[in-house]
């Protein structure tokens, strides 16, 4: 319910913007990717075949519910921009990946293996915003 002046000034800095972005999805119920698709988009990144692997990373994608799907549609978009100006902000894909990795595809624990499962999530998210042409 609350309004926000996106022209005040405390909203210039991006950090400000992008804080609020992964505050906003990190705090989300169930992340992005929901917690039932966890384990799948984790074996799908691990496949070696890089063909079937895009395939199978495309259908869990489409598998998502619509609000999840769509609403990644949007963000891996933008996330698309924000690599296109790498050389300005310095945000490369596996910047970002870095970034939202563990905020859009997390288990529904933690587990001791959590370090493992870190470098799988920042590939999903990796795979994803290279290949987004193809997924959406």
């Amino acid at each position: 319910d609350e309004q926000l002046d996106l022209d005040d000034g405390r909203w210039e800095d991006i950090h400000v913007v992008t804080g609020a972005l992964k505050l906003f999805l990190r705090e989300l119920p169930e992340p992005l990717i929901p917690f039932s698709h966890f384990d799948k988009f984790i074996a799908a990144i691990k496949i070696q075949d890089l063909s079937l692997r895009g395939r199978c990373i495309q259908d869990l994608v489409l598998s998502l519910p619509p609000a999840h799907h769509d609403t990644m549609k949007v963000l891996f978009r933008h996330l698309c921009r924000v690599v296109e100006h790498r050389e300005e902000n310095r945000m490369s894909v596996q910047s970002i990946a870095i970034v939202f990795g563990p905020t859009l595809l997390r288990p529904a624990s933690e587990e001791s293996n959590m370090a493992m499962h870190m470098v799988f999530q920042n590939q999903v998210v990796e795979h994803i915003l290279n290949h987004y042409g193809y997924i959406f």
